[in-house]
């Protein structure tokens, strides 16, 4: 089947929302305690708020699993979105400094402003959009290129971190658990926190969506773009603060996740091209789907103890950065 077909996307994405029922399920049904499947939907149909199963599943599982789907949905759109926008396949929230700079926000609201958790996402997406626009204009003072960019995102990445770890020894207190929020961890989030950032996430993935079109006029360079019309310095910006709102919303709630916003988008297009039409709801879906598998992994491998999800991403993120790298030298990064 041609990959460029209507009905070939069409197989694709309703195979992934098939993939990703299942792993919403097998996310609500399976954890670190262990209780019966037919408890749960006993318990659920009941609703009967003194059984331990009903608690289990109301409270914990499924706010953690809201949390793994919009947590990866955001980070692997946000991801394909900095690609494109940026041209180069080595970008990633978690590579050119977006997430600490959402991070460094969200630990300085939590430290200074214990009260006001709800702006939390807002203050992530600030420090995430001023990060990316550093980056970017590091990155053009010294010629833009693909390898100018990771550099200049592991040196803000690397400062804004040290920032981040100033802030929590002097406030200890801070209402974040450092180890978590650090590596990237879905456990104790609650639907509270989730309300009002995935407002924001569901804002940022319609309109990503609805400019898509615009993105691929852009991946055509931008004289190309200029030509047929396009406004390119305007468009790279919404993009760019598109991008900043996707990943600080998903960071403000599941913390400095790595690499799904570097690993989802290049499976996508391996599945269904460069079309932005296509890549972006696919990569929402598969960026979805690969961190309910990861934090799945993260509650069962060492149960009943659990582990952050961010551990696994970065086992399984770190060789296929490496992976990147070589085929950047081979002048391959885009195959």
């Amino acid at each position: 089947m041609n990959r460029n077909s209507k009905s070939y996307n069409a197989a694709v994405i309703a195979s992934l929302v098939i993939l990703l029922l299942i792993g919403i399920f097998l996310s609500i049904s399976i954890g670190s305690t262990r209780i019966p499947l037919s408890e749960i939907i006993s318990a659920m149909r009941q609703g009967n708020n003194t059984s331990k199963a009903y608690r289990i599943v109301s409270y914990v599982r499924i706010p953690r699993t809201l949390a793994a789907v919009l947590a990866g949905c955001a980070l692997s759109v946000a991801g394909a979105i900095l690609q494109a926008v940026l041209n180069n396949s080595l970008a990633g929230p978690s590579i050119i400094g977006v997430n600490s700079g959402a991070g460094f926000f969200a630990v300085l609201i939590t430290a200074f402003f214990p009260a006001s958790l709800y702006y939390t996402t807002v203050a992530a997406f600030i420090g995430a959009l001023i990060a990316v626009l550093l980056v970017y204009f590091i990155a053009r003072k010294t010629g833009a290129s693909r390898m100018a960019i990771v550099l200049a995102g592991v040196a803000v990445s690397s400062f804004i971190g040290a920032m981040t770890d100033t802030v929590l020894i002097l406030k200890p207190n801070t209402a974040v658990e450092r180890i978590a929020f650090l590596i990237g961890g879905l456990s104790g989030v609650t639907i509270d926190r989730l309300s009002f950032a995935s407002c924001f996430i569901v804002f940022s993935l319609v309109i990503s969506i609805l400019l898509s079109y615009d993105m691929n006029l852009l991946a055509l360079g931008d004289e190309s773009a200029k030509s047929l019309g396009l406004n390119v310095t305007r468009i790279r910006f919404i993009f760019l603060i598109l991008a900043s709102m996707l990943a600080g919303s998903a960071i403000s709630f599941a913390g400095l996740l790595g690499f799904v916003g570097l690993i989802v988008p290049h499976i996508s297009r391996f599945l269904v091209g460069y079309d932005n039409r296509i890549l972006l709801p696919v990569s929402a879906l598969i960026g979805s789907i690969f961190t309910l598998l990861c934090d799945l992994l993260a509650r069962i491998l060492f149960a009943p103890f659990e582990i952050p999800v961010g551990i696994i991403m970065s086992f399984l993120g770190a060789p296929f950065f490496i992976h990147l790298l070589i085929k950047g030298r081979r002048g391959q990064l885009y195959d």
